[in-house]
């Protein structure tokens, strides 16, 4: 579309709009773990490391397409294999300064993923220097290349205490929400045409609910 009607104020929109879904609304999420390859040792020859060191996990919102398990069967018997594609928007990588490559790692539920490839999707509008988002293929990393403890959500039936995600709080472009850091911009809100929220971020927890049964939406009615 001509950039006559679709100027940088509409790309902040637009990029404050898919925020908003992401963040506030779907909140599923990732663990990357970035490799540091000046700490790691690599063989000359293989150019393969026996042990890597990585970064500290950073939670990336995401949307996640789960692919069913594939079962391949070797001379050494059978094994599960499984295949993520994972998508995340890319001006919130650029807010939170991370760089996602190949070789990489993310945890989702109780499995660790191998980043096998990392793309664009598309343009906003066919301009060139906006881009939506990455997707990344994923492939279920091989035992050994990455040994952690995994974060939850994972699934009902662990023991974990946080195994079931219990409360969901939005960001809304808030520095601060009441999980902590959030590292979330809003491009609209800080160039003062968007007022931020004035009751703070919304919740979904056992705090919306009275009887403490189950959780419900908190925020609207009480101070967060």
């Amino acid at each position: 579309m001509a950039r006559l009607f679709i100027t940088p104020r509409e790309i902040d929109f637009i990029s404050d709009l898919t925020k908003e879904i992401n963040k506030d609304v779907i909140g599923q999420k990732v663990f990357y773990y970035k490799i540091r390859p000046d700490l790691t040792d690599i063989h000359e020859i293989y150019e393969e490391a026996m042990t890597k060191v990585f970064n500290p996990p950073v939670e990336v919102e995401a949307r996640v397409d789960w692919d069913p398990s594939e079962i391949k069967t070797t001379r050494f018997g059978t094994e599960t294999v499984k295949t993520i594609q994972v998508y995340i928007h890319y001006r919130d990588l650029l807010d939170r300064n991370l760089e996602i490559q190949e070789g990489d790692y993310i945890s989702y539920g109780n499995i660790f993923f191998e980043i096998t490839s990392s793309i664009f999707t598309s343009l906003i509008f066919g301009q060139v220097e906006y881009k939506t988002g990455l997707k990344l293929a994923c492939k279920q990393a091989r035992k050994g290349q990455i040994d952690f403890k995994v974060h939850g959500p994972t699934d009902e039936g662990d023991t974990t205490p946080d195994a079931v995600q219990k409360t969901f709080v939005q960001q809304r472009g808030s520095a601060i929400n009441n999980e902590g850091e959030t590292g979330d911009k809003r491009a609209l809100i800080e160039q003062g045409k968007v007022t931020p929220v004035e009751d703070g971020p919304a919740e979904v927890s056992e705090r919306g609910d009275s009887a403490k049964i189950s959780s419900s939406f908190y925020g609207d009615d009480y101070d967060v």
